[in-house]
């Protein structure tokens, strides 16, 4: 599902525009059957092959497709995926925001600084200069070069973390957010290889997230050389969950009823954060969790929590 907020008129205007054209529309209509390249929708809709190069790139702009350079008789030809099955868009601003009169605690988690894991092949991490581990061997989970790792891999099972919270006991927290970059795990990649991904703070579930895919059309921003140059995994979606004493969110969109009262946060000095998949998950597509020097986006699993000074 493509997520979309009033709150992000760039992106929101983009999608919109993307989607006034019928052209487009139609576009979208034929790679609900299959990929297809330029030439193909072009034949099919009965326009000119440089309307249709026109029309995908404000799709591909938009992020509704998903174009790659595939090899043809004559040099290369663009091959066309669609990206998302659904379009959400919030109308509404969201009332429950931390305003600005408000502390925030924040800390960042090194990914390979998990205390707990359950993994299973395909497996894997690796840092700026190599692979850390042999590749689909989930005991060097516990090699401890694991705290170097930039990005890791699993196609089942869960990573742990636990946040020190340093917050006097008789604060007032009023929300508690987790963010990083991820995505699917599938076979070298894979854009629509969806993934239920779901996250427990203090062994509590507080919902799923369904990755879309497994991306690698292009390098991340952040990654060397070395690792641009694979088939493999390149850069995820950077999500946010948010816990407050109305419910859960999802970056604007809510995700569950679970909110700060059934966390108990403040009952122990620490915050157990677990990230993975179900057993029982309909989409068990794997995950990658990114490193702040890996992907698209300099962080490593971020904690923020917003609280009231006022009983300090």
């Amino acid at each position: 599902m493509l997520e979309l907020s009033i709150s992000e008129p760039g992106k929101l205007s983009k999608v919109t525009h993307a989607l006034s054209s019928r052209d487009r529309l139609g576009i979208l209509s034929l790679l609900n059957k299959e990929n297809m390249n330029i030439h193909q929708l072009a034949a099919s809709l009965k326009i000119p092959i440089s309307t249709a190069a026109s029309h995908i790139r404000v799709l591909e702009d938009a992020n509704l497709i998903l174009t790659e350079l595939r090899p043809a008789n004559r040099g290369a030809m663009k091959v066309c995926t669609r990206n998302f099955d659904d379009v959400h868009i919030l109308l509404n601003s969201q009332e429950n925001q931390p305003t600005t009169d408000l502390k925030t605690y924040e800390l960042e988690m090194p990914i390979g600084q998990f205390v707990d894991f359950l993994v299973a092949p395909t497996c894997g991490m690796a840092n700026r200069e190599k692979f850390l581990i042999p590749e689909d061997s989930p005991v060097y989970f516990y090699n401890p070069e694991r705290i170097q790792a930039q990005i890791m891999w699993t196609r089942k099972g869960f990573l742990e973390y636990k946040f020190p919270i340093a917050i006097n006991s008789d604060s007032v927290i009023k929300e508690i957010q987790f963010s990083l970059e991820l995505c699917s795990e599938a076979p070298n990649y894979d854009p629509n290889w969806p993934s239920d991904i779901t996250v427990w703070v203090n062994d509590v579930e507080i919902g799923t997230w369904t990755s879309p895919g497994d991306f690698g059309d292009r390098p991340g921003k952040l990654n060397p050389d070395y690792w641009k140059n694979t088939t493999s995994t390149q850069y995820g979606k950077l999500k946010t969950w948010k816990i407050t004493n109305e419910n859960t969110m999802i970056d604007d969109f809510r995700l569950s009823d679970i909110t700060l009262a059934d966390l108990k946060v403040l009952d122990k000095d620490y915050i157990t954060f677990r990230i993975g998949i179900k057993e029982d998950a309909l989409h068990k597509g794997g995950i990658n969790i990114f490193g702040k020097e890996f992907g698209d986006y300099a962080q490593d699993i971020k904690l923020k929590a917003f609280f009231d000074h006022d009983n300090l």
